[in-house]
């Protein structure tokens, strides 16, 4: 499998690690939920080429236009932008794969979510899942929070919900980057929080990615 594009992405490596045990390749349907400005879903039809779909949802009806503008400027055109909350999840066809990254962290039900990324996904397809356990990052050797975060440390359950939600777990792991002084992770906590850690050590939150198959067989 090709590089991901996602070269300002201090997360990067354990997306990449995943997609490539899962062997997503040209012709597979994908689903990004919570796609945001849709860096990954822009990334994930880059890899599944013409033949394949990505549908990017996201609740928040600007998220469409910015998904669209993205796909576009990449030419990547079999990305279909969905405004949509993950509790409500419906496409018009199964997926191969069923993502979120940074998602269940915010919603109010992250089982609900999880369940409904599973109704979407074909029998032997996959759901992954990245998520935090915040309160285990470090800046200067204090422990970090997200206050807005209604689950901020949903990452250290995640490997639990995924078989709450009737699906096989497959693999769990956790991974996260480190840094002092000027450099991409004092960058990306500076864009995530506002506040620039200066020459302060950090570790980031570790990042819990959580691969996970729905059965073959089964109602």
């Amino acid at each position: 499998m090709p590089e991901l594009d996602l070269r300002n992405d201090v997360y990067r490596r354990p997306l990449q690690t995943a997609l490539e045990r899962l062997g997503l390749g040209p012709g597979w349907l994908c689903a990004d939920i919570g796609a945001g400005g849709g860096d990954v879903t822009v990334a994930l039809a880059g890899v599944v080429g013409d033949g394949g779909r990505v549908y990017a949802v996201d609740i928040d009806p600007s998220r469409r236009d910015d998904v669209a503008q993205a796909a576009a400027e990449a030419g990547e055109a079999q990305v279909i932008a969905i405004t949509q909350a993950a509790e409500e999840l419906v496409l018009p066809e199964k997926v191969d794969l069923a993502y979120c990254r940074f998602l269940l962290m915010h919603v109010v039900d992250p089982l609900a979510v999880l369940r409904r990324m599973a109704s979407i996904t074909r029998r032997g397809g996959w759901v992954l899942a990245q998520e935090p356990v915040t309160s285990a990052g470090r800046v200067g050797g204090a422990v970090m929070s997200m206050p807005s975060a209604r689950h901020a440390d949903i990452g250290a359950l995640l490997p639990g919900l995924v078989r709450d939600a009737g699906l096989e777990l497959v693999d769990a792991w956790a991974e996260s980057q480190a840094g002092a002084g000027p450099g991409p992770v004092a960058g990306y906590l500076e864009d995530l929080t506002g506040v620039d850690p200066g020459v302060d050590p950090v570790v980031l939150p570790p990042l819990v990615t959580v691969m996970a198959r729905k059965p073959k067989e089964g109602s």
